[in-house]
C-alpha cells in the first residue's frame, strides 16, 4: 500500500514538474520546494518513529530465533553451526525504495529549503535589461535577509531588515505576474519623485550626475552603444539623500525618449507621461525601478511600482557565467 501511495505522489510531483516545463502551466518553484519539504519531512518522520522501529524489532526477533535454534541444537550435541546471519539482517534493515525516494531525500531538500528561502537564492539572468552590470548568462546570489526574513511561498515579512535604498539591485516578483521574478536597479524609493526626461535621470528635482564613458560592444546586437557612470544618491527616503553610488548604463542614441505602450497599472495617475519620457510620484510601501540598460529595459516606467510585499531580496554577486568565468565577482 506504502508503495503504491508513494508512487502516486511521486508521480505527481513529476507531473507538475513535466507540465511546467512545458508550459501547458504556471510552475511556482517555491511552492513546489514547501510541498516537497513537507511530504518527504512526513515520511522521514514516519521513518524514524514506525518504520525503522519495525526493521529494527525484526533483526531482533531473527536473532532471538537464532539464538533459540542453536539452544536446540546444542541440547542435541551439535556445537558448531555455520550460519552467517549478516545478510539476512542487511536486508531486514534495508530502507524500501518508496523511503529512499522519500524520507532518504528530505535532509537534503531542507537544507536546500532553509537556504534558498531564508539566506540565498541563485538567479540567472535570461535578458539584457541591466547590461552592463549584469550580462545576460550571469549566474547569481540574492540575499534573502538583507530587506527582513520573510515567510516562503507568502513572502510575509516577519522580521526588520535593512531599508531598500536607491541604487540597489534588487530581485522581486514582476507585478503584472507575481509568479515571475524580475531583476532592476531601485531608482525611487516611497516619496521620491522621479523623473526620466530626454533619457536624464532626476530624483526630487536634482539631476543624477551622468559621466561619459567608452562605448559598451553588445555582442547581440554587433554595435557599439553610449555607456555612461552615474552616481546615485542612495537613502531611503526623500529626506536623506545618503551617500553617493556609482554604476553604469547605457543609453541607446537610436531610441526615442518617449515611453510607448505603458501599461494600466496601481498609481498610474501618479505619473505624468509626455514625449520627453515620464514623471512618477511614488506611493508609501512602493519602489520605481529601472535597468542600467535604460533603452531596453521594461520597467516601472511601463507597469508601474513594485510594492514591498513583492520583494525578494537583494542581488549582490555573480557566481558564475560559463561563457565568461572573469564575471565571477561582487557587483553593485
Amino acid at each position: 500500500m506504502m508503495s503504491t501511495l508513494t508512487a502516486f505522489v511521486l508521480a505527481a510531483f513529476a507531473s507538475y514538474v513535466g507540465a511546467w516545463y512545458v508550459g501547458m502551466l504556471e510552475g511556482n518553484f517555491a511552492l513546489l520546494l514547501f510541498m516537497a519539504t513537507v511530504v518527504t519531512g512526513i515520511y522521514w518522520v514516519a521513518e524514524r518513529l514506525y518504520f525503522l522501529p519495525q526493521r529494527l524489532a525484526a533483526v531482533e526477533l531473527l536473532a532471538q530465533r537464532e539464538a533459540e535454534r542453536r539452544a536446540e541444537l546444542q541440547k542435541m550435541g551439535i556445537q558448531q553451526v555455520d550460519v552467517d546471519l549478516s545478510q539476512a539482517r542487511e536486508e531486514a534493515l534495508r530502507q524500501p525504495w518508496w523511503l529512499d525516494w522519500t524520507a532518504g531525500l528530505f535532509p537534503v531538500i531542507i537544507v536546500v529549503f532553509i537556504l534558498r528561502s531564508f539566506l540565498f537564492e541563485p538567479f540567472k539572468i535570461p535578458s539584457g535589461s541591466m547590461i552592463p552590470t549584469l550580462l545576460v548568462g550571469d549566474l547569481i546570489l540574492v540575499n534573502k535577509f538583507h530587506y527582513g526574513v520573510r515567510l516562503p511561498v507568502l513572502n510575509t515579512k516577519i522580521t526588520d531588515g535593512n531599508p531598500v535604498q536607491r541604487g540597489d539591485v534588487m530581485v522581486f516578483r514582476y507585478p503584472p505576474k507575481p509568479s515571475l521574478d524580475y531583476i532592476k536597479r531601485v531608482v525611487g524609493v516611497p516619496g521620491d519623485e522621479v523623473a526620466y526626461l530626454n533619457k536624464q535621470l532626476t530624483v526630487n528635482g536634482q539631476p543624477v550626475s551622468k559621466q561619459a564613458l567608452p562605448d559598451f560592444f553588445e555582442e547581440d546586437s554587433l554595435r557599439y552603444i553610449k555607456q555612461f557612470e552615474e552616481t546615485m544618491p542612495t537613502g531611503s527616503s526623500p529626506a536623506a539623500p545618503g551617500l553617493l553610488k556609482k554604476h553604469r548604463l547605457l543609453n541607446d542614441a537610436e531610441r526615442p525618449a518617449f515611453i510607448a505602450g505603458a501599461d494600466e497599472f496601481p498609481f498610474k495617475d501618479q505619473c505624468r507621461y509626455s514625449v520627453e519620457g515620464v514623471v512618477c510620484k511614488v506611493p508609501e510601501g512602493h519602489y520605481f525601478m529601472m535597468g542600467d540598460n535604460r533603452d531596453n529595459s521594461l520597467d516601472s516606467r511601463y507597469w508601474g511600482f513594485v510594492p514591498d510585499k513583492n520583494i525578494v531580496g537583494k542581488a549582490f554577486f555573480v557566481w558564475m557565467n560559463f561563457g565568461n568565468v572573469k564575471r565571477i565577482g561582487a557587483f553593485d
